[in-house]
């Protein structure tokens, strides 16, 4: 079953089970995946789901922000719930070592010497750790890693 096939099924138990917030977060992630359908005019497997729901992730991380720095406590619940629910769908997150290793070896792969050579890291390693990495504490670490 795909993982848009799993979100569906999920929204349909919410609905019967009268989950109002969880039948939220499933209708917004389904809209969006659709969304990205008929804007592309495709049907999205599950790697181009995975990428809907990190975009979604990381829109609610920086709302989070945000609304912490204003004091909305009650939009900041809000928004560390969506998070909550949205990381579910995710691939069980990677260990500093897995990713200390992913790293080396990247680094290793394309020859990287200096910070210059970031962008050739990235790109190897973007489709290794989608989805189970926060990307922008990734690049942080290939910077320090090359820099």
């Amino acid at each position: 079953m795909s993982l848009r096939d799993q979100i569906t099924e999920a929204m349909k138990s919410a609905l019967r089970a009268g989950d109002k917030p969880r039948l939220g977060v499933l209708r917004l992630t389904l809209a969006a995946i659709k969304q990205r359908e008929v804007d592309e005019r495709i049907v999205l497997d599950d790697a181009q789901v995975l990428a809907v729901l990190e975009k979604m992730l990381k829109q609610r991380r920086d709302s989070l922000a945000q609304f912490q720095a204003a004091q909305r406590a009650d939009l900041a619940a809000q928004e560390r719930y969506e998070i909550t629910q949205l990381e579910t769908w995710l691939p069980a997150p990677l260990s500093e070592s897995e990713l200390d290793a992913l790293l080396a070896a990247a680094v290793a792969e394309t020859g990287a010497g200096s910070a210059r050579d970031m962008g050739k890291v990235m790109a190897a390693l973007k489709p290794k750790v989608a989805g189970r990495t926060d990307m922008t504490a990734l690049s942080a670490r290939v910077k320090a890693r090359l820099g």
